[in-house]
Parts: C-alpha cells; structure tokens; sequence
C-alpha cells in the first residue's frame, strides 16, 4: 500500500485547487509576502515588505509565488 492510498483510505481527500494557488488577485499584507518569501515575522521584515509592497505593488507577491 503507498502513501496515496493510505490517505484514500484514512478519509482524507487532497486539497482543493482553490486552496493551493494564491497569487495576488486579492489583498494582500505584508506578513503575506513575509511569510511567501520564508523569512521570519520581525518588525525589520515587515518594513521590508513594507517597502517592497509600496514599490512594486502586487507584483512583490506574484514574484515570490509560483
């Protein structure tokens, strides 16, 4: 039995395409694009994403998003 057919059979489902793709068709903050780019929740990467929003708006999430 692998891994797949485990969860099948467990009653997990996989999860919704809606709820893995993001990009930035909606409101975003700057703990979202903190969190998007890996780094850690401090207020010196949150004026960073600060900055980086006030720059390039959404495209400062759509560039660290696949």
């Amino acid at each position: 039995m692998n891994a797949e057919s485990e969860k099948t059979s467990r009653g997990e489902s996989p999860t919704p395409d809606s709820l893995l793709h993001a990009g930035s068709e909606g409101e975003f903050t700057a703990e979202d694009l903190v969190l998007a780019s890996g780094r850690d929740m401090s207020p010196k990467n949150l004026a960073w994403a600060e900055r980086r929003m006030a720059e390039k708006g959404r495209a400062s999430l759509d560039e660290l998003l696949p």
